[in-house]
Formats: structure tokens, sequence, C-alpha cells
């Protein structure tokens, strides 16, 4: 059963049929699924929530589906680990990683957008699905429309990272590239859903793919034992994940999952391409687009779509926002895995340098509950590292050379004295 009353638009309020629809005829405003609230209050309890397969669909009535599960009957429910050696050498006792590097099936939170609109193209009838994206949503679209059995086509700038260009293309998607940034993608691809009335993930089906981003939240809230945090910490590229997740907190709230509390909700951006924190810094409304220029190439969008709907839900929960410079992130991606074992991608090491800024800054107590939101593997953005880590050691195959090598680096001596 289907909880959806109809799409909205998020500007003037006009109220549309829910099809693939994306933009008001009217004001030319995003759509945004809505729903019968009192009816979900009605039908979902804790218990029952928890009583379900840990996937995202465990809410599927918060969710813009007919049925109880879909395309992806093994994505989301990933862990939210207590990062107590990180939170130690930060000051922060209650520092919380949500760690999609390990989502399934392409180790992205891409994963739970891509799996509600490649459910709702099913449902919709389409045969072909497709996408323009920077990496991760091309890897995930292509996975899922695979397990679906659709056809599908993939958009992405030509200087992605290699690993992403591999790992959409060996699911059987026709991958194109493209001369230019991401806008300049997204611009021709809805030129493309037009004419060829394929299901674009993120521009006709935008209003349903959007929605799979408050899996994030409802899993964050439900680990933290059916409360949400006082911070949460989230990479904001199209704009896509930060709103919904506020949405997320809300709708737990309104339909009784979660009590009162309130939470704080901030923006992170790389330095060389943070056109939503300019705006926020700037106290202004009109975010003016930017030519990306980092190695955090996930979220180096100049012209975010849903930008604006950031801004508003930061500003609404007393958030902030900050950037995050090359050098940070690569720094933070060396100290997350230091610590915590996990290995980010450029979008996961900007969060954290972000959090770091913002503990610094005193927005962030150190008695506070904080989540940070690392929503990419680093496996599939190895170039963005391999310059900034040791080289391995070498030696011949001999215990005598292995000897002076450990006692080269001091490990031999510590050893010594340890025995003594």
């Amino acid at each position: 059963m289907s909880y959806i009353n109809n799409l909205k638009c998020r500007e003037c309020g006009q109220e549309y049929p829910a099809e693939p629809l994306h933009v008001c005829d009217n004001c030319f405003g995003p759509l945004e699924v809505t729903y019968d609230y009192a009816k979900i209050r009605a039908a979902i309890t804790r218990a029952k929530v928890e009583s379900r397969p840990r996937n995202l669909w465990r809410y599927h009535e918060l969710l813009p589906a007919s049925g109880e599960s879909g395309v992806g009957p093994h994505s989301g429910f990933t862990p939210l680990l207590h990062a107590e050696r990180l939170g130690a050498e930060l000051g922060v006792k209650h520092l919380y990683i949500k760690d999609d590097t390990v989502n399934h099936p392409t180790l992205s939170y891409k994963d739970r957008v891509v799996s509600i609109a490649i459910t709702k193209a099913r449902e919709f009838g389409f045969t072909t699905v497709s996408c323009a994206s920077t990496g991760n949503l091309a890897t995930a679209v292509a996975a899922h429309a695979a397990r679906a059995g659709l056809k599908c086509y993939i958009f992405m700038p030509e200087d992605v990272e290699a690993g992403k260009i591999v790992g959409s293309t060996i699911y059987g998607a026709q991958v194109i590239t493209i001369r230019g940034n991401y806008d300049d993608v997204n611009r021709l691809c809805s030129e493309i859903a037009d004419k060829y009335g394929w299901a674009f993930v993120n521009i006709n089906l935008r209003p349903y793919y959007t929605e799979g981003a408050k899996t994030f939240g409802f899993e964050v809230a439900e680990q933290l034992g059916w409360k949400l945090p006082d911070h949460i910490v989230l990479p904001t590229a199209g704009g896509t994940i930060l709103p919904k997740v506020a949405k997320a907190f809300h709708e737990l709230k309104e339909v009784g999952l979660v009590g009162g509390g309130e939470f704080k909700i901030h923006a992170a951006q790389a330095a060389g391409s943070a056109p939503v924190i300019h705006a926020l810094h700037k106290d202004v409304d009109l975010i003016t687009p930017v030519k990306p220029d980092t190695i955090a190439k996930s979220i180096a969008i100049g012209n975010p779509a849903d930008g604006y709907y950031v801004l508003r839900a930061v500003r609404e929960s007393g958030g902030w926002g900050e950037v995050a410079t090359d050098p940070e992130i690569i720094d933070s991606i060396k100290l997350l895995a230091r610590t915590e074992g996990i290995f980010a991608e450029p979008a996961g090491g900007t969060t954290l340098a972000v959090a770091i800024k913002l503990l610094r800054q005193g927005r962030i107590k150190p008695e506070e509950t904080v989540v940070v939101s690392i929503t990419g593997n680093g496996y599939k953005t190895l170039e963005a590292v391999a310059s900034a880590i040791e080289r391995p050691l070498v030696i011949d195959a001999r215990l005598a050379d292995f000897d002076a090598l450990f006692e080269q680096l001091g490990d031999g001596r510590r050893a010594a004295a340890g025995a003594a």
C-alpha cells in the first residue's frame, strides 16, 4: 500500500498527480512527494520497523513506492559507528560515523536514492533508465538497472575517476563521457530526457529519487535508539541529501517514531566547489554558480539544483556550513582511516574536515552528540590520495635485511626496551 498523497510544488504549492514529473508548470519550482501522515502514524510503530529486514525498505510507509520492497533489497541499514578513537583525538565523547562506504551494492549513499528511483521507473513502465553523474550515482544506477533488467545509459564528465567509469561499465551500461563539467552533462541529459522519454533518475524521476535520501536520516535516528543527534554534518553537492535528512527527522516526529529533540544540520563543501557555503556565509539566498576545481569530484557540482533548500534546512535548524581545502580533505581521509579503519572518498574527507572546523569554532560542543556522514568509499577514488601516502618499503627476502630495517625504523629499539 502506498501512503503518497501527490506531488506538490515546493514554491507555489500547486499539486500534481504522482507521475514522472519534476517541475511545476506554473512557476518552474521543483516538485516533492507528499504523504498522508495521519494514516502512516496509525500504521507504523517502532516495533514493526525493528521486526523487518535490515534494509532501507523497513521504512516503506514513508517512501514513495507501492509495496514493502523493491529494487535494492539489500541496500541501506549501514553501520552507525561510535567513533571512540577518533572522538578521543578530537575531544568529543559522543561522535558517530554513519558509514555508507559499505552500502550495497556500489559502496555509496547513492544506492539509497537509486533503489527508490529504479523501483519507480519499473512501476511507471520505463524500459530504459539513465542519469547524469559525477561517478557514484552512475555506478549505482548501472548496478540497480542490471538487477531490474532495464537498459541503461550513463553520462559523466570525462575527467571522473577511472574506477567509477569501470564500475559503471562492468554492469553492462552504455557509458558516455562528456567534454565538460557536471553542469554541462546535466544540461545535455535534460534535452535527452525530453527527446527520448527515458527515465532519468535525477531529472524526471527526481521527486522520487530524492526521497531515498531520507533513509539515511531514518537509520541514524533508529540506530541512536530512536533519538535525534544534536548535530549532523553532511556533504553538499547537488543538494539532495541534506534537505531530505532534515525532512526525515521531521517526519519521524510527525508519525511518532521519535519524541522531541532539536537537531542542527551542517553543510560541508570542498573549497573548490562551494557555491552553497558562499551564499550561507554572505547571508543571501542567491547561489552563484562556480566552476569546480577540487579532488572531491563526487561533490563537484557548481550549480546545485537544490542548493537553496540546503540553505533553508541549515538555517531553520540553526546549523552552519564550512569548506575544506584539498589538503584538509586528504588529511581527514587519512585521520579517519588511521583511527577508525574507514577509507572514505574525498566527499567523506570533506565532511570530517568541516566537522573538525565546527568543533574548533565552538559550534559543536564536546559533550554533544554529533554524526559525521561518510557517503562513499575511498577505494573508488584512489587517485585522490595516491600521492599523499608513504610508498611501501622494499627489502630482499632475508631476515637480516628486515632486522636492519626494523632497527632503522626505531621499532627494534622500542621492542628491545619493552622486553627489558
